[in-house]
């Protein structure tokens, strides 16, 4: 598998008066699994959208694999012909799933191989079935969304994005809108990815899976980019006191 590098330098992003990123330096290496925690508003998923320039950052520099998204040259924006090319090798997982109810499970990973990829229907469902079955979801392709737990809807949205095969995937807090019991079945999937040495960046509130999944972990807080290092080290061995008190709040909300 061919796993990208992204390179995020000095990236600032506003909302009108708001600065939501600021001067944001990340180096995330090829085959390599990310995690991004800190307090809710902090400016994780905003960073992970701007990514693949789903938003516009306004300073700054991010390369993938050496190549800038989202602008030809700083200040200039690239084509979106360019833009929809670069985006071909990113998946991106959401915390909603995002699924179209009038499709069954097949058809829904199927679309976006026929009208992106320009692949026939029979070689899209092929490979769709593939992806789902690498899911485990091998016996539920046949199933409406509506027939799916909130868990296999997910798994459904996470074949979807792999059967792209793309070089970089993303999640936006993909477990966040499930029920407790369903979580783990789509972070052992990720898991399996992450073990095939796809390149993962990953917004999270999930302490253990950053512990035992991630190469790096990145705390960011109020825009700033406060600690990148090893899982150990910011979530065992923080040194820095915002850090710290995150995983205080972290430990006593879950211990109740």
């Amino acid at each position: 598998m061919q796993a990208s590098s992204v390179e995020i330098s000095k990236v600032n992003k506003f909302y009108g008066p708001f600065h939501a990123l600021k001067d944001v330096d990340l180096s995330i290496p090829p085959g390599k699994v990310t995690c991004l925690i800190g307090p809710s508003g902090s400016g994780k998923s905003t960073l992970l959208r701007c990514i693949n320039f789903l938003e516009a950052y306004d300073s700054g520099e991010i390369r993938i694999d050496g190549d800038l998204i989202g602008y030809e040259v700083p200040g200039k924006r690239m084509s979106g012909r360019r833009l929809r090319e670069m985006r071909r090798g990113i998946g991106m997982v959401f915390q909603q799933f995002n699924l179209w109810p009038h499709m069954t499970a097949r058809e829904n990973v199927a679309e976006g191989l026929i009208r992106v990829r320009g692949m026939s229907k029979s070689e899209a469902e092929s490979r769709a079935g593939e992806a789902l079955t690498k899911v485990g979801l091998a016996d539920k392709m046949s199933n409406h969304p509506s027939r799916l737990s909130g868990g296999q809807q997910q798994r459904v949205a996470i074949a979807r994005a792999i059967a792209m095969e793309p070089r970089l995937m993303l999640f936006d807090e993909p477990t966040s809108a499930l029920d407790p019991e369903l979580v783990g079945e789509v972070l052992n999937v990720m898991k399996t990815l992450a073990s095939e040495g796809m390149t993962m960046v990953v917004v999270t509130h999930e302490m253990g899976f950053a512990a035992h999944v991630a190469d790096q972990v990145a705390f960011m807080e109020k825009g700033e980019l406060v600690g990148v290092d090893s899982p150990d080290r910011i979530l065992h061995q923080p040194q820095d006191p915002r850090i710290q008190a995150f995983l205080r709040t972290y430990h006593e909300r879950n211990s109740i």
